[in-house]
């Protein structure tokens, strides 16, 4: 439980800080952070509060879907926007087009690192990838479909409030997937583990049977 919940805490850190990266690259950045910078830009919050508030509301949907949060995506609503806020505070912005794409690449394999350590954990999903498990258990559509739908519709409600679409958002629509598919068995806390041999046991060495009378003796 401890290893978990450490997980949990640095794999959502770890995600707010990879977004954050993708940021001041100033490449293009996945339709959430898209849409959370669009309304940062129009209302003047920062970014990191916008993703946590968004979070907040997403989460609500979960209401009709009947989907029921774990500690996880409570912690995740908590957590990311204020690690990237964090982040955005301390990171550089990146300056020429080899410093931009070598801090969007580092980001989108901080993201995928990091989505392997908090889904790895096993404390429930986040609230973004809720709304989609949850439209696909009420209403039946595939899981690609409903993702598309959603992060289609973010993606062009950001960029109509002006939050960045580039390269970046495409290398990470394309990136990612491979990269969690990678990171989650590494990191998986329910992974099975190979049964350790007692070391005072070699493998393949037959225990020695006790000697009639032991048990009496004991």
């Amino acid at each position: 439980m401890t290893r978990r919940v450490i997980q949990l805490l640095v794999g959502l850190f770890l995600y707010g800080f990879g977004c954050a990266m993708t940021i001041e690259a100033g490449l293009g950045v996945d339709p959430w952070t898209v849409l959370a910078e669009g309304i940062s830009l129009r209302t003047g919050i920062g970014i990191g509060w916008v993703t946590n508030i968004l979070g907040f509301f997403v989460l609500l949907l979960w209401i009709p879907l009947r989907q029921k949060p774990g500690v996880g995506t409570i912690a995740n609503i908590a957590l990311v926007g204020t690690s990237m806020q964090f982040a955005l505070w301390v990171l550089p912005t990146a300056v020429g087009p080899v410093a931009q794409f070598a801090e969007l690449l580092g980001g989108i394999v901080v993201v995928a690192i990091a989505s392997g350590l908090y889904i790895g954990a096993h404390f429930g999903p986040g609230p973004r990838d809720g709304l989609m498990t949850g439209m696909h258990a009420r209403l039946g559509w595939p899981i690609w479909t409903c993702r598309a739908l959603v992060e289609l519709s973010v993606l062009g409600i950001g960029w109509l409030l002006g939050g960045t679409v580039g390269i970046g958002t495409v290398l990470f629509a394309f990136l990612i997937g491979p990269l969690v598919h990678v990171a989650l068995p590494l990191l998986d806390t329910r992974r099975p583990r190979t049964a350790a041999v007692a070391p005072d046991q070699p493998a393949g060495h037959d225990r020695k049977e006790p000697a009639p009378g032991d048990a009496a003796r004991r």
